[in-house]
């Protein structure tokens, strides 16, 4: 409703025609299988490493199945690898909206408008300080960066309009 009650009707179709390319061009499968292969990694390569160390760890007369070491480093590395493949997938999906298929896909009005459309937008979030009990909340540059699914709105109107 806020995007109805702020934007004009031009504007609301730039946008929807961007999110329905996302729809058309499979993004979210996409993401969604990138996802899960990385997942998969992430089990494995965590098990195969926990088992590793955990064989380094054991003394010659224990045979038992596998040992604590084989427990807490998988565990430990399905988190940090984790990690590590969400700031993949995040950073496909950048990759993906500096591609803006949608700007490319559409015709001639919604696709001079989508600049427009962003800078509002960037307009509408500045300069948006938190309080300093909950500063820790905003992931904003640095590290917090790579966990980003959409890439900077400055660097998206700039790409857009070099299209234009």
């Amino acid at each position: 409703s806020g995007l109805l009650q702020q934007m004009r009707q031009e504007e609301v179709e730039a946008v929807l025609g961007h999110e329905i390319s996302h729809v058309a061009n499979g993004d979210m499968v996409t993401l969604t299988l990138i996802q899960g292969v990385l997942n998969t990694f992430v089990i494995f390569l965590s098990r195969v490493i926990g088992y590793a160390v955990d064989n380094a760890m054991r003394r010659d007369d224990d045979r038992g199945g596998p040992g604590m070491g084989y427990f807490l480093v998988s565990m430990v590395l399905q988190v940090l690898l984790g990690f590590l493949a969400t700031m993949i997938v995040c950073a496909f999906s950048r990759w993906r909206h500096f591609l803006d298929a949608a700007a490319k896909e559409m015709k001639t009005e919604p696709k001079q408008l989508l600049p427009e459309v962003l800078e509002r937008l960037k307009a509408a979030h500045e300069p948006s300080t938190l309080p300093q009990n909950m500063a820790a909340f905003g992931i904003a540059g640095g590290v917090g960066q790579l966990f980003a699914t959409h890439p900077p709105l400055e660097q998206r109107i700039a790409r857009l309009q070099q299209q234009n």
